[in-house]
């Protein structure tokens, strides 16, 4: 770290003065709360975190995927290392591990679908959009793009309806949010009017987000048991998505279509790796900075272009990394407050880790003075990044977010993007990480990441491809947020009327 650096953090931590103008009024009322600049910032280091980050993203782990023994065993690995820094275990029974089932609902393996003279498998060369129990003979009927008045010209009750995606959002939605909401919709609009099946073939632009995201859909359903999402539900019309190259034998007429799809469910164990940091103050340690990530990605899947494991480098080795490197910041130089750090099992799978660990805190659920998020922190521009949490009506705490701001602009003074905070972002950014679950709950919360990019859950995520320098920066961006929480005399104040848009 320079000494221009170690300057301005010096500003940030003993006045606050730097942050944006219209945070000062917040800076002014809690400038008495501040505290000297840490010195063991300089704990957290390029090398470690680019060692670390190349263990976890190593094809040995495959992945990481949730609920499975690599997500297991990449979470032991984890485990050792708060262990070896030397943090206290704060999970279960005095281990660092918080086990939480999560239930998978999938079509099983002899699942059949055959289309005229095309057997196929299902979830490999078709996609069937929800796991259903179904068992169907019947004609095919092809209606074009299935605007009303093409489906008005042909009597759908008990066929299998085929026809082609078309269209584009009108509301500002991502595209691939818009075809999934189509997918379900529309299928849903041909089954009452009587189809007995619904084919969806994808034209051009949907065929990018099959080749992307078509994978997801063979390992079935996941949530926490009781989710209603992964259910075994009733016999139901079955939805099936074709590759655009399917369109020339699809629409022939005189068809039949033809399945027997039957759904099974299981459990499979992920975990929540939890440690942490006593503070120094007799009352204050009784209150906790949480830091949060989580350690699985997608794990081994069909080859893209030779490679079959989706190491998620950036999603998310980067904050696992990162949290490892605050540990070895608060080990040295311990905080007024506790500083506690989980990683979320089983994230890629809808939050279940943190959905669980928010609702089963191994400490009081009113101890969590804040949580800060790392989430996809190594990639895009070397000085730009985004702070999720930092506008209306996803921003739940001005002061969080004033003191964020200000450990920004005194330290790596990153460019901040402030369009994927917004509610009209077509990614919806925002829902998709593991402070959500806190946030819902009103514990002050923001996410630090450096946004998506081209690999995003693909194969080509891989450690080679990381920022380091501005990891690193990242992090320390992060700690020095944690650390000026954790030394306030006052935690953060949570924003009266915090409602989000969804």
């Amino acid at each position: 770290m320079n000494i221009t650096h170690k300057a301005a953090v010096s500003c940030l931590l003993l006045g606050l003065t730097l942050a944006d103008p219209h945070t000062a009024s917040a800076q002014k009322k809690n400038r008495q709360t501040t505290t000297k600049a840490p010195k063991a910032e300089a704990a957290i280091r390029e090398a470690d975190i680019k060692r670390d980050l190349y263990v976890l993203a190593d094809d040995k782990y495959r992945g990481r995927e949730g609920g499975t023994l690599d997500e297991l065993r990449a979470s032991a690995w984890i485990a050792e290392q708060m262990r070896s820094i030397g943090l206290e275990p704060a999970g279960d029974d005095g281990t660092y591990f918080q086990f939480f089932s999560l239930q998978r609902t999938r079509l099983t393996p002899v699942s059949t679908l055959r289309i005229g003279s095309h057997q196929l498998r299902p979830n490999h060369d078709a996609v069937i959009v929800a796991p259903t129990n179904a068992s169907i003979t019947a004609p095919l009927v092809f209606v074009g793009t299935a605007t009303p008045a093409e489906v008005g010209k042909v009597d759908v009750k008990g066929k299998a309806v085929a026809l082609q995606i078309s269209g584009a959002p009108t509301d500002g939605i991502s595209y691939r949010r818009y075809l999934f909401a189509k997918l379900r919709d529309q299928a849903a609009e041909l089954t009452k009017a009587g189809a007995v099946a619904v084919v969806f073939v994808s034209d051009d632009k949907a065929q990018a987000i099959y080749d992307h995201w078509s994978h997801i859909f063979e390992r079935g359903r996941y949530g926490l048991p009781g989710d209603a999402n992964v259910q075994v539900p009733a016999d139901q019309a079955p939805v099936v998505w074709l590759p655009a190259d399917a369109l020339s034998w699809a629409r022939q007429a005189g068809q039949q279509f033809s399945t027997n799809l039957k759904v099974e469910t299981f459990a499979y164990p992920s975990v929540n790796i939890v440690a942490r940091m006593p503070g120094t103050d007799a009352q204050l340690k009784k209150e906790y900075v949480l830091f949060s990530t989580h350690q699985d990605h997608d794990g081994a899947r069909a080859p893209v272009a030779g490679d079959s494991i989706y190491n998620g480098a950036d999603d998310n080795a980067t904050g696992c990394a990162a949290l490892l490197a605050i540990m070895r910041a608060f080990k040295q130089q311990p905080a007024r407050r506790s500083a506690l750090f989980v990683y979320h099992g089983a994230e890629e799978r809808g939050l279940l880790g943190s959905r669980y660990y928010s609702a089963n805190p191994t400490v009081p659920q009113e101890s969590i003075v804040v949580v800060l998020n790392a989430e996809m922190m190594g990639r895009n521009d070397p000085d730009s990044a985004a702070l999720l949490g930092s506008t209306p009506p996803h921003r739940n705490s001005q002061d969080l977010v004033d003191i964020a701001l200000a450990a920004n602009q005194a330290g790596p003074r990153f460019k901040l993007d402030i369009e994927w905070d917004k509610p009209t972002h077509p990614e919806g950014w925002y829902f998709r990480s593991d402070h959500l679950p806190y946030a819902r709950l009103g514990i002050p919360a923001v996410m630090y990441t450096s946004l998506l990019h081209v690999d995003y859950h693909t194969p080509k995520d891989e450690a080679s491809r990381i920022d380091y320098a501005k990891l690193t920066k990242m992090t320390q961006w992060m700690y020095l947020t944690g650390w000026q929480v954790a030394n306030r005399d006052q935690r953060p104040a949570r924003e009266a009327g915090f409602k989000l848009e969804r």
